[in-house]
């Protein structure tokens, strides 16, 4: 496993994060289907034991579930073994399937309260403001996320889906050490001026869905689309339906090609990916099993060739003008 500085005085982490969106279940909006609890403990185990050395949950996942399953399982760990934990704020259960937002004062540290409690810890490692939303309290947001680390209640913090005006609105009142941006061969909108910005201004880089998902690992088919349960969210993302489903998987199959040829697995290639970007810190990685971050951690130490960037380049430029046919593509907002 290769470890990398977040930016310029953020944490030491290794290049996959154990990211537990999906153990939150199925029984909230933006869920992922039934999930094993065992399972979910035995993933978060099992990346502590791979190399993998922070974890990545957020409150409103699961409305609470996922930090509980974290806050267990690393308990549960060796007091030298246990891994930085990051937890997100912003995002709020209302109680009746809706998920509310607020970055009010009040709010936030209510929210990473709770949080502690739900992850037994008595300090957050890297809290994070979930969504720039309502993008009028962001600055009030932040300012609480500064105070609760001048308390020592959180050591680092960052935010997360904001844009570069948006960060730039909030440097005004305390740096920022970390974001959290969305990032994959099929959602690069960071590329042109995020990653650039984070680079300049010494904040790191910490990526979510690299695998799209799950459309880049190579397992995934129509049948599997056609499966998926209104538990999970996926069954309303437009890059799991017809036309762009199709587009997508000729393109992982192109890409197979490609991973075969390094004697890689697909997921070896997605993630190895994002990482050959300089402002990458890490990518997180989801898991709902051993099994699976077993498959992933791997690619902890792959590094990507010129000629297969290229190869990747290529197959990304086919896809585009198919998707560009078709109308394009979208993603949901959580």
């Amino acid at each position: 496993m290769q470890y990398r500085q977040a930016g310029t005085d953020g944490p030491q982490l290794s290049v996959i994060g154990l990211g537990t969106w999906a153990i939150g279940g199925g029984d909230w909006k933006f869920g992922w289907g039934d999930q094993d609890e065992g399972a979910a403990l035995g993933a978060i185990t099992a990346a502590v034991e791979q190399g993998i050395n922070w974890i990545d949950t957020a409150a409103i996942y699961g409305e609470g579930r996922s930090e509980e399953l974290v806050g267990r399982a690393v308990r549960e760990l060796p007091v030298a073994d246990r891994p930085l934990l990051a937890t997100k704020c912003g995002r709020i259960a209302l109680g009746n399937g809706e998920i509310g937002q607020s970055l009010k004062r009040e709010s936030v540290i209510a929210e990473c309260e709770s949080s502690l409690r739900r992850l037994q810890v008595d300090q957050i490692d890297l809290y994070q403001m979930h969504w720039p939303q309502p993008d009028e309290e962001i600055e009030e947001g932040w300012q609480a996320l500064v105070d609760l680390q001048a308390q020592g209640k959180v050591r680092w913090i960052g935010v997360s889906n904001h844009s570069v005006s948006q960060m730039q609105r909030l440097e005004q009142i305390h740096s920022i050490q970390t974001l959290q941006p969305p990032y994959s061969m099929i959602a690069r909108e960071c590329e042109d001026e995020i990653l650039p910005f984070c680079g300049g201004r010494g904040t790191g880089v910490i990526c979510y869905s690299p695998m799209g998902k799950g459309l880049l690992t190579g397992a995934f088919t129509k049948e599997r689309a056609d499966s998926l349960t209104e538990k999970d969210h996926r069954s309303r993302d437009p890059r799991f339906q017809s036309p762009q489903l199709e587009i997508n998987l000729k393109f992982v199959a192109e890409l197979q090609q490609v991973a075969d040829g390094l004697g890689w697995s697909m997921t070896d290639l997605a993630i190895a990916w994002t990482l050959r970007r300089p402002e990458l810190t890490s990518a997180i990685v989801g898991a709902r099993s051993p099994e699976q971050i077993h498959q992933t951690a791997a690619a902890g130490d792959r590094n990507l060739g010129v000629a297969a960037e290229a190869a990747v380049e290529a197959a990304l430029a086919k896809r585009l003008q198919q998707l560009d046919a078709v109308g394009g593509a979208a993603r949901p907002r959580v």
